[in-house]
């Protein structure tokens, strides 16, 4: 989460998402935001970081088993991005479309 994904960032031939746009790996997103909460849950334990600017603080935590596996990312976008505003035209709704294992929910909080 903070450091460039070795295996996309640089290629020249880097792997495409499903809206035809490069992979970068989610370092871009950490550095991008003000802060990001990443929790992994996998069978064989379950732990969570928290990054701010693209920088870790703090060390892994480990996170209570719920039974449940796959990863969670929640982040608030670096105000110096300007105004953000989501797709209108079900552009989120596509991309969670093409993954159908995604659960994709976006809550916009102002203020």
């Amino acid at each position: 989460m903070a450091t460039k994904d070795l295996r996309f960032f640089d290629s020249d031939a880097p792997e495409l998402l499903p809206d035809g746009l490069p992979r970068r790996g989610m370092s871009v997103v950490a550095a991008l935001s003000e802060w990001l909460v990443h929790v992994n849950r996998r069978v064989d334990g379950a732990w969570t970081q928290r990054y701010e600017h693209g920088v870790p603080v703090g060390d892994l935590e480990a996170v209570e088993a719920d039974g449940t596996t796959g990863t969670l990312v929640h982040f608030k976008p670096d105000e110096s991005l300007g105004a953000l505003s989501l797709p209108e035209d079900g552009g989120c709704a596509y991309l969670a479309g093409v993954w159908p294992q995604l659960d994709v929910l976006v809550e916009a909080r102002r203020g």
